[in-house]
């Protein structure tokens, strides 16, 4: 009696996860609420803070990954974004819009100041560059830490009023729902990271895109074959700093604050620039995974590490040398040299890099 031979699942089931992880992760990230109680409490603020970091190295990996401009602000956009929406919407200012339209005012506004600091350099690269964006970013920090009027100084502006308050719908109160619940910031920041990601995904296959790669090879040749670098230097500006304002946006809305100025600094740049890095240049998927693995260590592990060791009473006497919170800057360290000794093009490196390591034609 003949048998066929059926093929083996798994070899097929690979390439199926490594063209569509992108939707079964989205399908995970969507269903955990509904598997994971905890995301119910502290622990989805957390991952809503991921997420929010997740947008804003996407919208760095533009001018870093992409367009290979060396940019140390990015913090200085994330403020903006944060106290423009906060302006826009806290009780004490009479414009009192809602979270929508002033989201869309601040990104906007981002984009505007993007392109108000790249005019002025678009002659700069490297070193000089990274110092430009490096003063700027110290030059917005002290300017919300002293326009006390319009920022509330190092208080910040508070309350600032949750998405949808005032509005019910289907008989729920939105702004009830956004203030007592973290799941609803959860689904609002997934479904913000997984537009943009699906924006800078089609971006990157553009005319636009490739030009953002050509512009980072080699300025002249591109130049010489028709490429604007002038425009396209400007565009990776302008998108940067609107990515990372809408990140802003969010990121006060989720904390009903803006916290002090000292939020935006030059740690909070550093940190998602490692990120970028360890994860990949102009890798969408390294992006993702270099804020997972550093930002998640920080604020997810940590917290439940330390939850943990107190729980089991491992540390009674409070002793830093026992807490893992006082250890993670080292571990943190330690894994980034790591990583940068034998994968400098980072975890998940994008396509052309990886095939450029490999010695071939991507």
């Amino acid at each position: 009696m003949a048998t066929t031979r059926r093929a083996p699942v798994r070899p097929a089931l690979r390439p199926w996860l490594r063209a569509h992880w992108d939707v079964v992760a989205l399908v995970a990230l969507a269903a955990a609420p509904a598997l994971v109680p905890a995301l119910g409490g502290a622990l989805g603020g957390q991952m809503t803070t991921l997420f929010i970091s997740c947008i804003l190295a996407l919208g760095l990996n533009v001018m870093v990954g992409y367009t290979g401009l060396v940019h140390l602000g990015i913090a200085a956009f994330f403020g903006i974004g944060a106290y423009a929406v906060a302006i826009l919407t806290v009780p004490m200012n009479p414009f009192q819009l809602g979270f929508a339209p002033a989201a869309v005012l601040a990104t906007a506004l981002c984009a505007g100041v993007g392109l108000a600091l790249g005019a002025p350099t678009l002659r700069l690269r490297g070193d000089y560059l990274a110092i430009v964006t490096l003063g700027f970013s110290e030059v917005v920090k002290v300017m919300l830490r002293n326009l006390e009027q319009i920022t509330g100084g190092m208080k910040g502006l508070n309350p600032v009023p949750p998405p949808g308050a005032g509005v019910t719908l289907g008989g729920i109160d939105l702004g009830r729902a956004f203030a007592t619940d973290p799941r609803w910031f959860y689904y609002l920041s997934l479904a913000v990271l997984a537009a943009v990601v699906v924006a800078l995904r089609r971006l990157e296959r553009s005319r636009l895109g490739r030009a953002w790669v050509a512009v980072r090879e080699d300025e002249l040749a591109a130049t010489a074959m028709g490429v604007s670098a002038t425009r396209v230097k400007l565009s990776a500006f302008a998108l940067s700093s609107a990515v990372a304002g809408l990140a802003g946006c969010l990121y006060a809305a989720s904390l009903s604050t803006t916290a002090d100025p000292n939020a935006y600094d030059f740690n909070r740049s550093i940190m998602v620039l490692c990120a970028v890095i360890l994860g990949g240049l102009g890798s969408i998927p390294g992006t993702l995974l270099g804020v997972a693995i550093l930002v998640g260590f920080d604020t997810v592990l940590a917290p439940w590490a330390d939850a943990w060791i107190q729980e089991m009473r491992i540390n009674p006497s409070g002793s830093s040398l026992l807490s893992f919170s006082g250890w993670r800057l080292a571990v943190f360290g330690t894994a980034l040299v790591l990583v940068m000794r034998y994968r400098p093009e980072g975890l998940v490196p994008a396509r052309r890099e990886a095939a450029h390591t490999a010695g071939v034609r991507p």
